[in-house]
């Protein structure tokens, strides 16, 4: 049979089709593009909103879309948060060293360099048995007793340091410069190395002058968190009050070069403290109120500082 011979009729008919119902295509709800207006914010008043953001806010709308990580990499976001965060360095010292050490990048300086956290509270939380004595019993009472030490760091160079059996969302509120005597809050000066070294000094007022200086280890549990601080050695030591009433400067200046067992009152010896060592964990204001640190004791065995 020639092929000739064979006709086949492949026009369509378009209306037999006309029986399928329309199909209806589920996508996902994305409200957060009715944020900028489906992509239509204008670039000058985005950079606006992102300079008010703190930088750790900023990294967060950074994942949003790809038009907010753009901008959020603009450098004079990251310029302004790290001459803010080493303004005790000077303006200069910061230019050098970004352009020597960070190939002039300011968001890897950021990043990379080591940098105290001043948006929140550092919590060392710590336990230890006291046991109990109960009469006409065979069985002595065990309590387990809980504390916590905390920081709030400022770029100043001063810190302000409590010891508390309270919970962080009750302390957090009085972590300030105004906080009244009752509320035992103490303020020293800190020195951050550029190797994560942290020096640390305050004065406990009172009949004998008591010095606390604290030697810490700053590092992060992912590249830039620097959420970590590992205690490396506290010390109490006297000081005398007449130097302490003709010394003008810090307290870190006073104590600088004075050896671990040094004291300048007979009455307060040196004592390097081996207990309450934990390590300080970061809490950001916004997460006092729901941390994981506000849990009872009985609900807390698990928890590891990592």
């Amino acid at each position: 049979m020639a092929s000739s011979d064979i006709s086949v009729d492949v026009r369509l008919d378009f209306n037999a089709f006309d029986h399928i119902p329309s199909m209806r295509y589920i996508a996902t709800d994305r409200p957060w593009l009715k944020l900028y207006g489906i992509r239509c914010l204008p670039d000058e008043l985005l950079f606006e909103i992102f300079t008010r953001m703190s930088p750790y806010t900023l990294g967060r709308a950074a994942c949003v879309c790809r038009k907010w990580k753009y901008t959020a990499r603009n450098p004079t976001l990251w310029r302004t948060a790290c001459l803010k965060t080493w303004q005790r360095n000077g303006v200069e010292a910061n230019y050098r060293m970004v352009q020597s050490l960070y190939d002039s990048s300011w968001r890897r300086m950021w990043l990379q360099r080591p940098r105290i956290r001043s948006d929140g509270l550092y919590v060392s939380r710590n336990t230890y048995i006291h046991t109990g004595v109960t009469e006409w019993q065979f069985k002595k009472t065990v309590n387990v007793v809980c504390y916590y030490r905390y920081l709030r760091f400022f770029p100043s160079g001063k810190f302000l340091y409590k010891i508390s059996p309270e919970k962080i969302k009750d302390v957090v509120k009085c972590m300030h410069f105004r906080a009244s005597k009752s509320d035992c809050v103490f303020k020293g000066d800190y020195v951050l190395s550029e190797d994560g070294q942290v020096e640390l000094a305050l004065l406990y007022p009172g009949n004998r002058y008591t010095l606390v200086r604290m030697r810490l280890r700053l590092r992060g549990t992912t590249l830039g968190a620097n959420n970590r601080l590992d205690v490396l050695k506290i010390l109490t030591t006297g000081v005398n009050a007449t130097e302490l009433k003709n010394w003008k400067g810090s307290i870190l200046e006073l104590v600088e070069g004075w050896e671990e067992d040094e004291t300048h009152d007979p009455d307060v010896p040196a004592v390097s403290h081996s207990r309450g060592l934990s390590p300080f964990v970061f809490v950001p204001f916004e997460e006092a109120d729901t941390s994981v640190l506000n849990l009872p004791v009985e609900k807390m065995d698990y928890y590891v500082p990592g």
